[in-house]
């Protein structure tokens, strides 16, 4: 059966951007154990682990598999070590495992000396759960660490991509973006694509909370708001087998900006106009996915009426950028996220109940609306 296995597809992934910086950004003697649903069946697993976003090298220490209780060693190079330089990506060794779709492995890292945790990123979801534990869990199952030495976790860290040998029809859709799509969305669409018999996609989430395609902030206040499109993109659409990429981008360039007397790392001259927006659009994210050979498919932005920093202007570019991304024949399609969620009788605001409570993210419901509004023909 494995002779039909001959296709690298990647079957989860998530963006690396900076930590949160706390005063604390160091670690010793720790274990991290990320659950992951395999969507495919294969036959062997390769691991991509980054360190983007640190300032110093990194060294982990074991790396397993953890399958129906079995810890599978992972290599790099070789090596049990797994060595990544500041700024650096790297990949392991093949790992041969047969693995069936639907099958849940869980990826342990171990981390033993004082390590440097400024490369990860911040995800939830029902598909997007991790834990840590210290000292030397990386051979233990989750549920057989006492409870009282281990904690959930939301930011993954260093674990970046997992790739399948699998069968030739399979692929990879990428999902990009920031906070709305670093929650719940994508989750929703990979089990929506599970439980109605949609089996040959895995959906890669790439997105990295508070970025905008324009800017980026350079200074410890902001520095977990990550890097600008220009820096992300055409790194993050770099998925093995993927087919198409859905942006969904872009609602950060209009909220930030207030004005230096307000906070002086949020100048009016970081707002964009809608045309400023398009044309970063095209020349950072449609250029490079159309060299990839990827099908693009725009994403619309979602209502923001009680945010915060609401203001008429801002709506008056949300909608005017929502227009393009609807129109232009330079997408493969428009994804119409904002009309899944907005309110009827008021396009400015989140329908009932699909308000998070912030005004800016979906509640549980819209994310799972937003999933299904997703076409089929990407599947």
């Amino acid at each position: 059966m494995s002779e039909n296995y001959t296709k690298w597809v990647a079957c989860w992934g998530t963006a690396t951007s900076i930590t949160e910086r706390k005063e604390a950004v160091y670690a010793k003697n720790l274990t991290l154990q990320y659950p992951l649903r395999i969507c495919f069946s294969g036959s062997a697993l390769r691991l991509h682990l980054s360190n983007l976003t640190g300032t110093e090298s990194v060294e982990i220490t074991k790396t397993r598999i953890i399958k129906d209780g079995e810890a599978v060693p992972v290599r790099f190079g070789g090596s049990e070590k797994a060595q990544i330089q500041a700024g650096a990506e790297i990949e392991s060794d093949d790992t041969a495992l047969f693995l069936r779709a639907g099958e849940e492995i869980t990826v342990s890292l171990y981390l033993s000396s004082c390590t440097q945790m400024n490369a990860g990123t911040l995800l939830s979801g029902p598909l997007s759960k991790g834990v840590y534990a210290y000292g030397d869990f990386a051979e233990t199952p989750s549920a057989s660490i006492p409870a009282a030495s281990k904690r959930n976790t939301s930011w993954f860290y260093f674990l970046n991509t997992v790739d399948i040998l699998t069968e030739e029809k399979n692929h990879a859709l990428i999902c990009y973006g920031d906070s709305i799509t670093a929650q719940s969305w994508p989750d929703y669409l990979a089990l929506r694509c599970a439980e109605n018999g949609f089996g040959d996609v895995s959906i890669i989430r790439r997105a990295v909370c508070g970025t905008r395609i324009l800017r980026e902030y350079d200074c410890l206040t902001y520095a977990a708001y990550g890097l600008k499109g220009e820096k992300r993109f055409s790194r993050e659409i770099r998925a093995a087998g993927a087919s198409a990429v859905i942006i969904q981008h872009g609602i950060n360039d209009i909220i930030h900006p207030v004005g230096v007397e307000t906070n002086i790392f949020r100048p009016w001259s970081d707002l964009p106009s809608v045309d400023e927006l398009i044309n970063g659009v095209k020349t950072l994210y449609l250029k490079a996915a159309r060299e990839r050979g990827l099908s693009v498919w725009s994403g619309t932005l979602l209502p923001i009426h009680g945010w915060r920093t609401y203001a008429p202007f801002r709506e008056e570019l949300r909608e005017g950028f929502n227009e393009w991304l609807r129109s232009s024949p330079l997408f493969d399609g428009c994804i119409d996220f904002d009309k899944a969620v907005r309110d009827e009788n008021d396009k400015t605001k989140f329908k009932d109940g699909f308000d998070s409570g912030d005004h800016l993210h979906p509640s549980e419901e819209a994310y799972k609306a937003m999933a299904n509004c997703v076409p089929e023909i990407l599947f």
